[in-house]
């Protein structure tokens, strides 16, 4: 393919599974509890008693003093009400809460996780982009991560095409940022937000159906991408470069996608991938 088309169509993707827990990670902001209601003290009204008012004799009376009023003691204390919980607020599903997240859980020294995500729209493009994986396809339209900088190179020699070296290694960072985090904390922050995903799965797909589900299926296709040796032997029909053996050539797009990041970098993200996988079977069986 053409050093702009496969720039286009080969952007990081094989990564948007190996970051799927990360992608839809936010800060949940708890609002402080209230003070709790304090019931005011009940007001006494002192009625106002006078003594009647009567002519005075010529002889003077003395007159019993009237008894003092008494306040009658209720029976029972009414109960103080009890106090209302506010309710929390919504999940911030915004894009600069999510980096800011991001940023927060990754043990990366640089900027890494800034500079390679995308800052629009995250959690749409996550679910566009794993159900499209699911069902063997890309979605290059709804890329989560910026594409390499550099571009993909061949070599000649004995008169075929071979992929270069060099073309592998510039997937490396973004193999680099996923290892920067943690897988269990990973799904913790990915529990959070099962509601929303789910309700945009339903906008797209299946609404009857989990989407751990489909977070599964999009993992299952790229851990069975074989393993091959290299160099990697390809031509170009003037618009693309394919892969030359057709084994390779017949492989879905996630899969071809995948191979193209070399077989260290592979490695590396199929053993990120099995980590996820089992810690989501596991917390779906619980």
């Amino acid at each position: 393919m053409s050093e702009s088309s496969e720039k286009r169509t080969l952007g990081p993707h094989f990564l948007i599974i190996g970051v799927i827990i990360v992608v839809i990670l936010a800060l949940v902001f708890w609002p402080s509890k209230e003070d709790e209601p304090v019931a005011p003290e009940p007001e006494v009204v002192q009625p106002d008693v006078e003594a009647p008012v009567e002519e005075v004799p010529d002889v003077f009376e003395t007159k019993p003093a009237p008894p003092p009023l008494e306040l009658e003691e209720p029976d029972e204390v009414p109960p103080m009400p009890e106090p209302v919980e506010p309710d929390p607020e919504p999940l911030d599903v915004s894009d600069p809460a999510i980096k800011s997240s991001l940023v927060d859980i990754s043990t990366a020294t640089d900027d890494s996780v800034n500079r390679m995500i995308v800052n629009e729209g995250l959690l749409q493009r996550f679910v566009v982009s794993v159900t499209n994986l699911a069902n063997d396809e890309m979605a290059p339209n709804h890329q989560l991560l910026a594409p390499p900088e550099q571009t993909f190179r061949v070599y000649s020699q004995a008169g075929k095409q071979w992929i270069d070296a060099a073309s592998y290694k510039r997937y490396t960072p973004y193999v680099n940022m996923l290892e920067s985090f943690e897988s269990e904390a990973l799904l913790g922050m990915y529990d959070i937000y099962k509601g929303d995903i789910q309700d945009k799965y339903a906008e797209i797909g299946e609404s009857n159906k989990n989407f751990n589900e489909v977070v599964l299926d999009a993992i299952d296709q790229l851990l069975d991408t074989p393993e091959v040796p290299v160099p990697v032997e390809v031509y170009t029909d003037s618009v693309t470069y394919k892969y030359t053996d057709p084994r390779l050539e017949n492989l879905n797009e996630p899969q071809k996608q995948l191979l193209r990041t070399g077989p260290d970098n592979m490695r590396r993200i199929k053993a990120k991938l099995r980590e996820i996988k089992l810690l989501l079977e596991e917390n779906g069986s619980n």
